[in-house]
C-alpha cells in the first residue's frame, strides 16, 4: 500500500474559495499579461539572435504567468 493511500481526499463540496471574483480577475489579467510579455520578449531575443542563456532569463515571466492562471483556476 502506498504511504499516501490513506490520506483523506478533499471533495469538491469541501473546497473553500480563498479569493473572490475580483481577485480571480486580477490574477487572470496578470497571468495573461506576464505570459504575453514572456512571448514578446522571447520572440525579440530570438529575432535579435541572442543565445540560449539570455533567452532562458525569460523563464520567470512564464512561471509567474502560469502561477497566476493556476491560482485563478483553483480559487486560491
Amino acid at each position: 500500500m502506498r504511504p499516501w493511500g490513506r490520506v483523506a481526499r478533499v471533495t469538491g463540496a469541501a473546497r473553500v474559495a480563498n479569493i473572490g471574483p475580483a481577485g480571480r480577475k486580477r490574477r487572470v489579467l496578470l497571468g495573461v499579461g506576464f505570459l504575453a510579455a514572456g512571448v514578446t520578449l522571447l520572440a525579440l531575443l530570438w529575432w535579435a539572435g541572442h543565445g540560449r542563456g539570455l533567452r532562458l532569463a525569460v523563464f520567470p515571466l512564464f512561471w509567474i504567468g502560469a502561477v497566476g492562471l493556476f491560482q485563478a483556476r483553483g480559487h486560491t
